[in-house]
């Protein structure tokens, strides 16, 4: 039945809506629920009349195979029962797994102590980081929540990415507001994308749009928060800080919806098509307690806009705090070599959890330069952080003396080089087996990308923060840490170095690989946008340097199958964004 709204009674409200923007982790059903029911009482203390949570708040977002498990949707929905008993007052809005004779991605509207709704995540996402249609059943109903006479409609994020989804169907049935529960991870630029839609939603369906979405970091994945409030012109009214917990609150003025629809006529022939198209929305009624009474004033909301090379720095801090606290470690330990790479990962892992939780190693062999030991000990200095030297080279003259009579008649050659880094793995997982320091990798995805790196070497340990930040970006950021303190944290000498492994004597990055500059542009075409070989050379680059990326990239695939998870910051990431057969005959 299409909602028919009183506009005497609508001309008066004014509804408070609040965004909880909270770190959920996956699993932890009692740790969310005391999170989400914290931010219920901030809120109402704050006059809130509407909550509205992330996506998958109770359950955590995505606990994937636990879906798979009874008992997790049980507790999961015990857990809802526990917050709905908490709910006096406000309309709460909370994302939880539902479950008949199927399971859904859903929303639970609690009011006065009790589950008075349910809504069913419609549009199920299933490409890139996203695997829903593996576990959940899509939805079919958009229901209205009438709310003393202001119309709710409820959408789960990939919901409202859809021009013509389940917001158009609520809105011409009546709803003035549309709440979005999302979880939504970051990769860069997505936040302007994201606002624009949301901007583009509002205006088509001439409605205020709430989205709320998930903050922190979840295995390779950040979700970057960004939560906020867009009224029926697109204009953002409220907007929660990106990359922490945040609660933002905004007085929603719901007679502009109404007003900018008598003066719409876009509008009603929009509605009258898409009442003809969907089925009838579904309404239910809900008595408020709350709208009218009065309210504690709200402070401004206010967000900058963030610089683009800091967005991607929260995003790595955060996803490296999270990756670290919420699987039980306390410290990392990083081999710090004197060169950009591990620079920037003790930086963004000082940040993340205190110079007084990283360690790093320092461990030189034959053709280790005097200024990379001497940059990793100013690094180890200009961030307050310990530094261990270990040389590698007993170890290493012990494995050659050991090998000699094997490789007899053999040239020396990369088996040589590895063995140094591979020594190096050893020790760093050594200390991690020891004092249960969690080892934090230093590669980037240039190298991850062009097989640029060492089997059970540089690529052991349990974190890999860079694997998704290509090198010339890697030089970007660097640049940006350094420019957040009065001096520099990264030595000159670190930047302009030529990059070295420093695995033979002269070694450089460029001996093996085409110049970054030239070789980051390649990768992104090919990796990330899937052009052909053919393709990225029409575009202009070096025919030779683009078919010797392609194959290096195709061969590496065995490599990074066995890599450490590591932050996604792109739209493509290796690992469960990017997946290759590693037997595979097609190239270019």
């Amino acid at each position: 039945m299409h909602r028919m709204s009183d506009p005497s009674r609508q001309s008066a409200l004014s509804v408070r809506v609040a965004l909880a923007q909270i770190n959920s982790t996956v699993g932890d059903l009692d740790g969310n629920t005391a999170r989400i029911i914290e931010y219920i009482d901030r809120a109402a203390e704050k006059g809130a009349d509407i909550i509205l949570f992330p996506e998958l708040a109770v359950s955590g977002y995505p606990p994937e195979d636990l879906l798979l498990r009874p008992r997790f949707i049980r507790e999961n929905q015990c857990s809802l029962h526990h917050i709905a008993a908490h709910t006096h007052g406000p309309l709460v809005v909370v994302g939880f797994v539902d479950s008949d004779s199927d399971v859904y991605n859903a929303a639970a509207i609690l009011h006065e102590g009790r589950i008075a709704g349910v809504y069913h995540k419609v549009f199920l996402p299933n490409y890139g980081v996203f695997d829903e249609n593996r576990y959940y059943r899509a939805g079919h109903h958009c229901p209205v929540f009438d709310y003393g006479g202001i119309g709710i409609g409820i959408t789960i994020c990939e919901d409202i990415w859809y021009e013509g989804g389940p917001a158009s169907v609520q809105a011409a049935h009546g709803a003035e507001v549309i709440l979005n529960l999302s979880a939504s991870p970051y990769n860069r630029e997505k936040g302007d994308s994201r606002r624009q839609m949301l901007a583009t939603r509002a205006r088509d369906n001439v409605c205020v749009f709430a989205m709320c979405n998930l903050v922190g970091g979840q295995d390779e994945l950040v979700f970057d928060g960004d939560s906020m409030i867009v009224d029926e012109q697109g204009a953002v009214l409220a907007a929660a800080k990106p990359f922490q917990e945040d609660l933002v609150l905004a007085d929603v003025q719901v007679e502009s919806v109404f007003r900018a629809r008598l003066h719409d006529p876009r509008w009603r022939k929009t509605e009258t098509f898409i009442l003809r198209q969907s089925p009838q929305g579904t309404e239910i009624s809900l008595s408020p307690t709350t709208l009218g009474s009065e309210k504690p004033a709200l402070d401004a909301c206010t967000v900058q806009p963030i610089d683009p090379r800091e967005e991607v720095y929260r995003a790595l801090v955060l996803g490296t705090t999270d990756y670290v606290w919420k699987n039980g470690f306390s410290q990392v330990v990083i081999g710090l070599s004197g060169g950009i790479d591990s620079s920037l990962v003790a930086c963004i892992a000082c940040d993340a959890l205190g110079a007084d939780n990283v360690v790093a190693v320092c461990m030189p062999s034959r053709f280790t330069a005097t200024q990379s030991v001497a940059d990793a000990q100013t690094v180890a200095k200009n961030l307050g952080i310990r530094l261990l030297t270990i040389p590698v080279e007993p170890a290493y003259t012990a494995f050659l003396d050991m090998l000699s009579p094997s490789f007899d008649g053999k040239e020396p050659d990369s088996t040589e080089e590895n063995l140094q880094a591979r020594i190096r793995g050893t020790i760093l997982m050594s200390f991690s087996n020891k004092f249960r320091w969690l080892v934090l990798t230093t590669g980037n995805k240039s190298e991850m990308a062009t097989g640029y790196t060492t089997l059970y070497g540089d690529m052991a340990g349990g974190f890999a923060v860079l694997k998704d930040v290509p090198k010339t970006l890697v030089y970007d950021l660097a640049h940006h840490r350094n420019s957040l303190g009065r001096t520099p944290v990264i030595p000159q000498s670190v930047i302009c170095r030529p990059p070295s492994a420093e695995l033979r004597a002269n070694q450089k990055d460029s001996d093996s690989l085409p110049p970054y500059e030239m070789l980051d542009p390649i990768l992104k075409l090919y990796v990330e946008d899937d052009r052909s070989v053919d393709q990225i050379i029409a575009l202009g680059y070096d025919a030779e340097i683009v078919e010797r990326t392609a194959r290096l990239v195709d061969r590496s695939e065995y490599k990074r199958r066995q890599a450490p998870p590591g932050i996604k910051i792109t739209t493509r990431a290796f690992g469960r964004d990017r997946r290759l057969p590693i037997t595979n005959r097609f190239h270019g």
